[in-house]
């Protein structure tokens, strides 16, 4: 798609509706769907809708600096891309097409472990922030060996994600017998997947076969002192909804949270980030970086974001949607949209810089 061909979508909802178009049933509904009744998946985008701006007048916003500095790397605006799995079913660059977008938009990504394109292709494709999203596996040798290449490459941080002991029940790729093409590879894996995941059984998904074989459902908080005694890498915990557990990875020696929910695909029902960032930040009392994820669709999402005290935001699906509509510059014209509507956010709330971005912005 080209500006001259046709119109560009004017913002992130346009996207999803292009790229429900474009992909096959099966890849769609695995990258959009949710767990059970997709009611978290639904909740996590109104709750943001729900918060009120008290915006403030008469500040002088003619000159704004969205920049940030995330784990010691400067942002110029505090948007980051979520791990999000298998990106050549949307575009044949893959995660390479996304690393080249992010740096583009002087942004970030972090890398999932389920990635069609190897760790290192992907960090030599970009100058910008790439971490890597670690699963600790059964066999911890495997997990080790990760770990060592995400350093050698290059990456530098850890996101160990820690909401999916199991796979939650997702009823689309049940009915669609979700599986991995066969043409596409999962590099980063550390153990044959055509075993599982290119398998398709009835009324079975793939993906969930592949996590009940490999991945340990066993993982307690001794395992993060385990993971920061093979690397000397920052760790940051993704999948935290409480300040008790936001507090408890601190004090098992993260460097930082995120608070997310797994894009609504695991425990229906369970809390929206929105709702749950502000605890997380008043539990964390600024003495660690936190991020959030989920259901970030607009530039106020981000600013309401920062005002509950996140230091930068996790962007997922749409950018999905912007590699299927057209690859890399599809994935770049998303966040030149995202990044103009946090400008634009920014100066009719009176806010200048992120750090401006406060509390009680936010209505009660």
């Amino acid at each position: 798609m080209t500006a001259n061909s046709e119109q560009l979508p004017v913002n992130l909802h346009a996207y999803e509706a292009l790229g429900r178009e474009r992909l096959p049933r099966m890849v769609y509904d695995y990258y959009a769907g949710g767990a059970n009744d997709e009611i978290l998946l639904r909740e996590s985008r109104t709750a943001w809708d729900d918060l009120r701006i008290r915006y403030r007048v008469l500040r002088d916003v003619s000159q704004r600096d969205l920049s940030t500095t995330i784990n010691g790397h400067r942002l110029d605006w505090p948007v980051i891309v979520a791990p999000m799995a298998f990106q050549q079913m949307a575009t044949p660059e893959g995660e390479v097409a996304t690393a080249r977008a992010t740096a583009a938009a002087g942004s970030g990504m972090i890398l999932s472990t389920l990635s069609n394109r190897t760790i290192e292709d992907v960090r030599a494709a970009s100058s910008a922030l790439v971490w890597f999203q670690l699963y600790i596996y059964r066999d911890r040798g495997v997990t080790a060996e990760l770990v060592k290449r995400a350093e050698r490459a290059g990456c530098t941080a850890l996101v160990l994600t820690v909401d999916t002991p199991i796979l939650g029940r997702r009823e689309r790729d049940l009915l669609n017998r979700f599986h991995v093409p066969t043409e596409f590879a999962a590099p980063n894996l550390g153990v044959d997947m055509r075993s599982t995941l290119g398998a398709q059984e009835d009324m079975s998904s793939a993906l969930a076969q592949f996590i009940l074989h490999h991945w340990d459902a066993g993982i307690a908080w001794k395992d993060l002192a385990w993971l920061q005694s093979i690397t000397s890498l920052p760790i940051y915990v993704k999948g935290v909804v409480r300040g008790d557990d936001a507090m408890m990875a601190l004090d098992h020696g993260a460097a930082g949270v995120i608070v997310s929910n797994h894009g609504g695909r695991q425990l229906d029902t369970a809390v929206p980030t929105a709702r749950a960032l502000g605890e997380v930040t008043a539990a964390v009392q600024g003495r660690a970086e936190v991020l959030v994820d989920g259901g970030v669709r607009r530039g106020t999402d981000v600013l309401k974001a920062l005002a509950l005290g996140a230091n930068a935001v996790l962007l997922g699906r749409p950018i999905l949607w912007g590699l299927a509509t057209n690859g890399e510059a599809g994935a770049r014209h998303v966040l030149q949209l995202l990044r103009d509507e946090v400008d634009l956010a920014f100066a009719l709330a009176g806010v200048r810089t992120p750090a401006e971005a406060t509390r009680d912005l936010i209505a009660p």
